[in-house]
């Protein structure tokens, strides 16, 4: 995937200014407790809490320096650099497609912990979009891992950004609020509708990727990206994340879809690039 270099003026960068834990949980570690991370994000449960507390905790590390810039490498920039491109591609994207309806939004990026609209967040939380102020929320330590989940690569970054800001697109449109309300009046299709709300983001990221694929917009596919983005899907199946942490498979406990529903879901936005094909509420 090769994307243009912008002004980021699609991203909030509060990597400076937020912070946590700067120990592993439980003494696993920086690197297991980024895939416990990873994990959380895809099935929807916090599963750093299986290893319990007792790790180390310290204050916020510093991380703007004198010159007021963010303390990061030239991986991490390069990073900031496509969300951005995405960011910007994708919502040119979405206002072409849905007008005057949409609005643009921002990509929130921390470290560790940070206080939104939506109350206080930890890298755990995943990437995140947060209907009360309407930003898409991400820690960078989240692409760091999907490399462990099977799923390398800009282009599956591209896919669980593009996913994050399909919830905007929910919400902008109403899909959002009348889902909310149909897991209050039942309660016992709430995880049902929330599998349906996250296909739904999975085909609209495939809508992105289908222009994106076609465009001359800031991002433009290479050959293998779409075989990228379905791979990453597929790792990220609540019934493949299942049995990685527990070794069975709990359909009751999805929150996000089977390998196979996200592969099928995101293929048909990729193959159409209509959102109405994404109609995973019929």
């Amino acid at each position: 995937m090769r994307w243009t270099s912008g002004d980021r003026s699609n991203i909030e960068d509060m990597r400076g200014r937020s912070g946590g834990t700067a120990m592993g949980v439980g003494g696993i570690g920086v690197g297991g407790l980024l895939l416990l991370l990873a994990l959380s994000w895809a099935t929807g449960i916090d599963l750093t809490s299986i290893v319990g507390g007792g790790g180390g905790s310290a204050p916020p590390t510093e991380s703007v320096g004198t010159s007021g810039a963010v303390a990061s490498t030239p991986e991490e920039e390069r990073v900031v650099d496509m969300v951005d491109a995405v960011m910007d591609d994708a919502q040119d994207n979405w206002r072409q497609l849905l007008g005057g309806r949409y609005q643009d939004t921002k990509a929130v990026l921390f470290r560790d912990a940070i206080n939104s609209a939506c109350g206080f967040a930890q890298s755990a939380t995943g990437p995140f979009y947060c209907p009360g102020d309407r930003k898409v929320y991400l820690d960078l330590g989240f692409f760091n891992d999907l490399n462990r989940l099977g799923a390398p690569g800009d282009f599956a970054r591209a896919y669980v950004l593009a996913h994050e800001l399909g919830h905007h697109v929910q919400t902008l449109t109403g899909t959002e609020s009348q889902v909310r309300r149909r897991q209050a009046a039942n309660p016992g299709d709430q995880n049902e509708l929330s599998v349906r709300m996250e296909l739904q983001a999975d085909c609209y990221a495939g809508v992105w990727g289908y222009h994106a694929n076609r465009g001359s917009g800031r991002v433009q596919l290479d050959p293998g990206d779409i075989e990228q983005g379905l791979n990453a899907a597929a790792a990220i199946g609540d019934d493949r994340l299942q049995k990685m942490q527990t070794g069975r498979v709990m359909p009751d406990r999805f929150t996000h879809g089977s390998s196979q529903q996200r592969v099928e879901w995101f293929r048909r936005g990729l193959q159409s690039g209509d959102p109405a094909t994404c109609n995973t509420f019929q």
